[in-house]
């Protein structure tokens, strides 16, 4: 989304579309910002001698630059291609069609609730891009975990940001797990099976009870062998923790991810 009061800082990475050609360098204009321009010196264009700066750039071209130094006052900003690597530059416009993505989402939303972007933006907007990184992680996190989203709030935007969210956004998360059946007959046994179930600090891995002996457990990843590796081991964790604690353990996998 279009930082309209914001300028970058001196090292960020910038999304840019060329607007102006010269021979000793180009003009561009900062997508991210409002009426923010910026130039590229054709030092900086790329690697070794330029012969022919139009090699590299044109006019209307989209890139992402590195920002070198910045005029305030003139609300320009010096620029550099070459220091931008391939990675980086896929990252960035990866980021910024996401941003475009969320800022269309939002406007969803908004009519749905008789609001402006702007209005939602400062209700909650603001805050889901605080908790979640960006506002597209936001709708894929409510895509993913739609039960669990900003669950027992009541604020009317919940619904209506998952409505959108699950219509619209492809869940980037595999999501795996199954059901755990613990028992135990000593007089400690309530307090052995907590203990058995203690699985540390593994990121996205929830154990949740479900009525006596079933626990459900879920874990999810981007990468499916990333998700499974992950449950594999905390299966064997907990394994491992019920023989010493002469806990009963059985895991059941859910059948849809058979």
């Amino acid at each position: 989304m279009e930082k309209m009061n914001d300028i970058p800082e001196i090292g960020d990475l910038v999304v840019v579309t060329v607007t102006k050609v010269e021979k000793f360098g180009a003009e561009v204009k900062l997508d991210e910002y409002k009426d923010l321009n910026g130039f590229i010196h054709i030092a900086e264009v790329a690697n070794g001698w330029v012969r022919y700066i139009r090699d590299h750039l044109r006019e209307g071209q989209k890139t992402v630059c590195k920002v070198l130094q910045i005029d305030s006052r003139r609300k320009s900003v010096d620029l550099s291609l070459k220091r931008v690597n391939e990675h980086q530059k896929r990252e960035k416009i990866s980021e910024w069609k996401n941003d475009q993505k969320a800022e269309k989402l939002m406007e969803l939303v908004s009519a749905s609730l008789k609001k402006s972007p702007e209005e939602c933006m400062t209700e909650f907007g603001n805050e889901l891009v605080e908790k979640y990184g960006s506002l597209y992680s936001a709708f894929e996190e409510a895509a993913t975990e739609e039960e669990d989203f900003y669950k027992g709030t009541k604020a009317k935007w919940r619904n209506a940001f998952l409505k959108i969210a699950t219509q619209n956004v492809q869940s980037p998360f595999v999501k795996i797990g199954g059901t755990i059946e613990m028992y135990s007959l000593e007089s400690k046994g309530i307090e052995k099976i907590k203990n058995c179930l203690d699985i540390g600090e593994i990121a996205d891995a929830t154990i949740r009870y479900a009525g006596a002996p079933r626990y459900l457990l879920k874990v999810r990843d981007r990468e499916y062998k990333s998700a499974e590796d992950k449950l594999k081991t905390i299966i064997q964790n907990i394994s491992d923790n019920c023989k010493k604690s002469g806990v009963s353990f059985e895991f059941i996998r859910d059948s849809k991810d058979k």
